[in-house]
């Protein structure tokens, strides 16, 4: 198999950004008055957000907005990205590709700001031509607009770019739009159209 473009999830493939998620809430969520350092630090990994928040609200402030929550979240995350760890691999793979002239996006499920608080602390931002985040889209993965929205900008066809995944929602939403998948880690079960990967730098040999 030989692709054209890539394009990248974010979270736990390029990043392993979990562990400052878990900071993050827990920070702010004491700043509101609820301790959380009793849970464990992978409560709440993969979960999306918005569920976060539906578990929670009922133990902080009846009066706290939900936007002025997120928004604190997310000023924590970036002042802190600095305490960001890469993916082994992560880097050196995205450099190489570029410089093979290799077209490159990141598609994921965060917020902008998050994502490309992930990119600068990676050091990476130059080398990525489209970034597609949750608020470019109406409906984020596991539905496939995320990864169809990248494949226009692209202007290339599916079987042209290669997604790069280490979630079952991630791959799910590249499968919908058509792509083939380079699954990091163990994926759930043997797929058509799935690859399993256990270092990114195998992805050289596609290009």
């Amino acid at each position: 198999m030989k692709f054209t473009a890539i394009a990248w999830d974010v979270d736990g493939t390029l990043v392993d950004s979990e562990p400052l998620h878990h900071r993050a809430l827990l920070a702010v969520c004491h700043r509101f008055g609820l301790d959380l350092s009793h849970i464990p630090e992978t409560r709440f990994y993969g979960v999306h957000i918005n569920d976060v928040w539906l578990a929670l609200c009922a133990e902080l402030p009846a009066d706290l907005d939900q936007t002025v929550w997120l928004v604190a979240i997310e000023d924590y995350y970036h002042d802190h990205r600095h305490e960001l760890v890469a993916i082994p691999g992560s880097r050196e793979t995205i450099r190489k590709l570029a410089a093979k002239g290799i077209k490159q996006a990141c598609v994921s499920n965060s917020c902008r700001r998050i994502v490309e608080a992930n990119l600068e602390a990676l050091g990476v931002r130059e080398f990525i031509d489209v970034v597609v985040t949750l608020d470019d889209v109406h409906h984020g993965k596991p539905a496939p607009e995320p990864y169809q929205h990248a494949l226009g900008a692209f202007g290339l066809p599916a079987a042209a770019v290669l997604a790069v995944e280490d979630s079952t929602t991630g791959m799910r939403s590249a499968q919908a739009a058509g792509m083939h998948v380079a699954f990091y880690g163990a994926s759930p079960a043997s797929e058509q159209g799935v690859t399993e990967i256990t270092s990114l730098t195998r992805i050289l040999d596609w290009f």
